[in-house]
């Protein structure tokens, strides 16, 4: 954060982009050095939000304020993340049968395995009763037996879970945030699809790409 020995730390955030771009014109930059555009046109951040988004690991935009200094280990701006609707199987829950209060869901590989792809945030009561009314206790057998799933990416606190019955879909609000198949963070419930079967759910390294309609 300096440009021939002068700090810019304190410098505005619209200041320091101008001098990084006159960098990269000055020195004819090219790959693999890389400018990140920048717009202050809503409608051209909404079009980069829907297009740029289908690039895999492209999660979103970020927002600055054009008058924020810059902070060492400060965050002050904001990430807004496209998200997608999409489905899954409910294969686990927490709480109990009548009221589960997050969803563990999965969906199948190539080799026709249930695999786990990540979990909801917690249910609204509403919706926790709505799913109550529909899930039944796993089967021996199950395809999550013995699995240990955690209470969130990198955390080592794990999920006292209730493994049920996998012939429910889940449609769910997802980011674009997948790693080897599995949602990075927790989804959000939009709804049950009981008018779908688990074999119309996107297979397993799908992300968030939409499936049955």
């Amino acid at each position: 954060m300096q440009l021939d020995g002068q700090e810019l730390l304190t410098r505005p955030y619209e200041e320091r982009r101008t001098l990084l771009e006159e960098l990269f014109t000055d020195h004819a930059l090219t790959a693999p050095w890389t400018l990140c555009p920048m717009t202050t046109d809503l409608a051209k951040a909404r079009e980069w939000l829907e297009s740029w988004t289908d690039v895999s690991g492209v999660e979103g935009l970020v927002i600055k304020p054009l008058t924020s200094r810059y902070m060492p280990g400060y965050r002050g701006w904001t990430k807004v993340r496209r998200r997608d609707t999409t489905e899954a199987i409910i294969g686990a829950i927490t709480g109990t049968l009548t009221r589960p209060q997050l969803l563990v869901l999965g969906r199948y590989d190539a080799a026709g395995r249930l695999r786990a792809v990540g979990r909801t945030v917690p249910l609204r009561p509403d919706m926790s009763r709505q799913v109550g009314e529909h899930l039944a206790a796993a089967g021996p057998g199950h395809p999550f037996e013995g699995a240990r799933f955690t209470a969130a990416w990198g955390s080592r606190d794990v999920l006292d879970t209730v493994l049920v019955r996998p012939d429910l879909v889940a449609e769910v609000s997802a980011d674009r945030a997948v790693d080897r198949g599995v949602f990075r963070h927790p989804l959000r419930l939009k709804r049950l699809r009981l008018d779908v079967s688990v074999d119309d759910v996107p297979r397993f390294g799908a992300g968030s790409a939409a499936a049955a309609g």
